[in-house]
């Protein structure tokens, strides 16, 4: 009889690229809470609404607004189950160094230009539409834009896509920050006439340069560039960890109920950012359907905005005399808010807060005025600006980018002047 050899030692498991180990922080990321209760009331709310809704658009508009509405509910609920944020990320790299939020939207941006590369590089689209890259001028309105859009969002406490999601899951606070958001984008267009001039130079498309091949490639590689920069940061800074929310056990539960990691957020976006440019044949935006909503209540109370210079443009007169139900970024904005409450309402975080102190009120609408103001200068805020440009291979989205983080800088300071505090590296989270 033979016996098998003595085993040798295990073999040590495979380590992991260096790009993939996880930055180091300070403490342990905190384990989740339980997840609370199914708030039924803003459920059955939201639902319905979102199945009217949906019914009504399609009937009345047809079937390219009623996909575009859907593609928006789907946003929202990413969107909420991901908490993904730009205006947090920043605000964490800038205050203690914590980069994770920020490689988080190079795996949002990386695989936004992917599938735009394949769609626009194909000439792939839905509904007859003809699917064309988010491209802006780069001059003074993108740089001043782009500053007053972070100082407004460290200020109102979320960005455009942050402002609508947590708006949806019923935090009283940002929708002051909306308000300001709207007044904001239509003081700027009915002002067109101040700004319009300012100096700037046509938009740079790599694509038109090097094909849309080279365009990704360049794109990734400059992704990547950023994924080492912060995490050299992280490494040398160790920073808290970013703090804990709801969870769940079982993957079909947390799907639905729980929270998202921060790359599945990032990859389901990306996914559906794609959706909107194969369905509509443009990029994701939010901010012009801002403008839209407030001169229609100028319209509404009187007023005339079809006067006004910036509805005169070319493209902007159709959407102010068409049905706000039938304007692309219009329904994916509302989506977003509807989408947003059902998954807040399953999750069991859905609340109204009450007793707003008065600085962080005010804070909330100063800063909704101006990411409002800075939307319009810069031509788009962080999704239609910074993650369609870059994802388009557009220059103007790097150089939001940079300006933003500047402009979070400011913001930081501006801060405490209304009494909100900012990440220190003391903190058990951040």
């Amino acid at each position: 009889m033979t016996t098998a050899p003595p085993a040798g030692p295990a073999a040590p498991p495979r380590a992991l690229p260096a790009l993939f180990v996880p930055s180091p922080t300070s403490v342990p990321r905190p384990e989740a809470p339980p997840l609370p209760p199914v708030r039924r009331a803003p459920l059955v709310v939201s639902g319905l609404l979102a199945v009217v809704l949906t019914a009504y658009v399609w009937s009345a508009h047809g079937a390219k607004p009623g996909v575009l509405l859907l593609v928006g509910l789907g946003l929202g609920v990413a969107l909420f189950h991901s908490r993904f944020g730009f205006t947090s990320a920043w605000r964490q790299l800038m205050a203690v160094g914590n980069g994770s939020g920020l490689r988080a939207h190079t795996l949002l941006l990386g695989t936004t230009a992917t599938l735009f590369a394949l769609i626009i590089g194909t000439g792939t689209g839905l509904f007859g539409s003809q699917p064309a890259p988010s491209a802006g001028p780069l001059g003074a309105g993108l740089v001043l834009g782009s500053l007053l859009f972070a100082i407004g969002m460290q200020l109102g406490g979320a960005c455009a896509s942050g402002t609508l999601f947590a708006v949806g899951s019923g935090q009283s606070s940002v929708l002051l920050t909306l308000g300001g958001f709207i007044a904001g984008a239509t003081l700027a267009a009915w002002q067109f006439d101040l700004w319009k001039d300012l100096p700037a130079w046509e938009p740079v498309v790599l694509s038109d340069h090097i094909g849309w091949f080279g365009s990704w490639a360049v794109t990734i590689a400059a992704l990547l560039v950023v994924v080492a920069v912060t995490r050299r940061v992280q490494a040398r800074r160790n920073p808290p960890p970013l703090g804990a929310v709801p969870s769940a056990r079982t993957a079909a539960v947390r799907a639905l109920r729980g929270s998202w990691p921060l790359a599945a957020g990032a990859l389901v976006l990306a996914v559906l950012g794609a959706a909107v440019l194969l369905v509509s044949g443009g990029a994701w935006g939010i901010t012009s359907a801002f403008s839209l909503w407030g001169s229609e209540l100028v319209g509404a109370l009187g007023g005339t905005p079809e006067n006004w210079t910036w509805w005169k443009q070319p493209g902007n007169a159709e959407m102010l005399a068409g049905p706000v139900l039938a304007d692309k970024n219009s329904l994916t904005d509302i989506g977003i808010m509807i989408g947003a409450a059902v998954a807040a309402a399953l999750g069991g975080t859905w609340a109204l807060h009450r007793g707003i102190p008065w600085r962080t009120a005010a804070a909330s609408v100063l800063g909704g005025v101006l990411m409002g103001i800075g939307a319009r200068l810069a031509g788009g805020c962080n999704i239609g600006a910074y993650l369609a440009g870059i994802a388009s291979g557009s220059l103007s989205g790097w150089v939001w980018g940079a300006f933003a983080l500047a402009g979070t800088w400011v913001g930081l300071k501006l801060r405490p002047m209304f009494g909100l505090g900012n990440p220190k590296p003391g903190d058990g989270v951040c």
